[in-house]
């Protein structure tokens, strides 16, 4: 879904001199720094839930266990809070906080050392309803970066753009001033989406689609009352579903599919959740969309086309299980969940079937699946290792990563783990102890 580059060899010298001569103009159309991103690899954690968005690492093999001797910290680095998830690009490792509840700041790192190379900081911060106020007023949303900028999305409704080497500051979006639209009462929490040449983000009581070299604005799509009520929690993806590439998009009562192109609504499907507390990402399961909401319960809607282009969204299944705010990952076509009442659970997408649950957890787990391994970091500070076995509940290992509280997605780079706790990063390297 991010930027990707196709290298392509040919022993023509005419085809060779026309290539180059593409690059350049394009180079200049641009600008002199606007080359194209890096592929992603196992390198990169550039966004959200990873590479591709889906909670799920490119290759490799992880180690057979999770243990004190088998994590090795490599360093950490004290800030204030954020449950923003780090991101890593190349050789640099991002990170957020808030700052005495009154500023906002981006942190590059030096991702071997730690060692700060920039920062930017802004007025930002705002406070939660006093019921929130429990999980912070701090930053919220994991940032994302396509190799040339970082986009950031501060509490207060703002996207800010910046250059990933000097930390310069490219562009600004304000929402709540350009759309004229309430400031939402739990921040921008719905983290932006690069795709090619634009960014997607649910903000403005509304999902956008801007220039990333610019920030304008080229179309608004499924507004809503803003507030607290309205204002999205969920973050959006891209997929090609029934034939199609849109961008699918879950708003605090309904999932929707819009064309990437002019926002139209192409189907859309109300979900039901207690206050709108729909804060999962939408899973893609092929043609079908997976969901789960608060006081709730969990679908899987069918998508379909037609010869004349209208699109048909129906439901395929419903089942009392009731997701909260940890997104599953999709292993072998079963959903691995993190629940409400804090225990995990895995759910056969083809029926709907519970075949497990586990005890209780934490109140919040980001899961990474990698093969038949799934890693979850416990909002209590612990790094939980599990089998993706559709049979049982199987813990591999666990460890201490953080002291106190983590609300922030791991990221993973090959051996490398970035764990953001509520006040600190730490680097880690994941050692396969068995075969030393």
């Amino acid at each position: 879904m991010q930027l990707r580059n196709i290298g392509y060899r040919t022993g023509s010298l005419a085809i060779l001199a026309v290539v180059f001569v593409a690059v350049a103009v394009a180079t200049s159309a641009k600008g002199a720094d606007d080359v194209p991103a890096p592929t992603h690899s196992s390198q990169t954690w550039p966004q959200w839930r990873g590479p591709h968005r889906n909670g799920l690492v490119d290759g490799g093999t992880w180690p057979a266990t999770l243990d004190d001797q088998s994590l090795q910290r490599l360093w950490s680095k004290e800030f204030g809070p954020s449950y923003s998830g780090p991101i890593v690009w190349d050789k640099f490792v991002f990170t957020t906080e808030t700052i005495e509840q009154r500023d906002e700041a981006i942190i590059c790192l030096d991702r071997s050392t730690g060692k700060e190379v920039w920062r930017a900081r802004w007025p930002g911060a705002m406070a939660v309803p006093f019921f929130a106020a429990a999980n912070g007023s701090w930053i919220r949303a994991t940032p994302a970066c396509d190799g040339q900028r970082v986009f950031v999305a501060g509490m207060r409704d703002v996207l800010v753009c910046l250059d990933v080497q000097k930390g310069t500051e490219q562009w600004r979006v304000d929402f709540v001033k350009k759309f004229s639209a309430p400031l939402p009462d739990f921040g921008f929490v719905s983290s932006p989406l690069v795709d090619g040449d634009d960014i997607y983000v649910q903000a403005g009581a509304s999902v956008c689609k801007l220039d990333k070299y610019t920030g304008d604005i080229h179309w608004r799509s499924l507004k809503d009352q803003g507030g607290m009520y309205g204002s999205a929690f969920s973050s959006p993806m891209v997929a090609e579903i029934a034939g199609k590439r849109l961008l699918v998009a879950q708003t605090r009562t309904m999932l929707a599919g819009l064309d990437l192109a002019t926002g139209e609504e192409l189907w859309s499907q109300e979900v039901p959740a207690f206050r709108g507390m729909n804060i999962l990402t939408p899973v893609i399961v092929g043609d079908d969309v997976f969901t789960s909401s608060y006081q709730n319960k969990s679908w899987l809607y069918g998508v379909s086309s037609s010869a004349s282009g209208k699109f048909d969204v129906h439901e395929k299944w419903s089942a009392q299980v009731q997701g909260y705010m940890s997104t599953p990952v999709v292993v072998d076509g079963h959903a691995y969940m993190h629940l409400q009442n804090q225990r995990f659970a895995c759910i056969n997408l083809r029926t709907g079937d519970r075949t497990w649950t586990s005890k209780p957890f934490g109140k919040y787990n980001s899961l990474v699946a990698n093969g038949d391994r799934i890693l979850a970091l416990d909002s209590t500070g612990r790094l939980l290792y599990f089998a993706a076995n559709p049979r049982e509940f199987q813990l591999v290992g666990q460890c201490e990563v953080c002291d106190g509280d983590t609300w922030a997605h791991l990221a993973i780079c090959g051996d490398l783990l970035y764990i953001r706790g509520l006040r600190e990063l730490t680097a880690f390297r994941w050692l396969d102890t068995e075969n030393q």
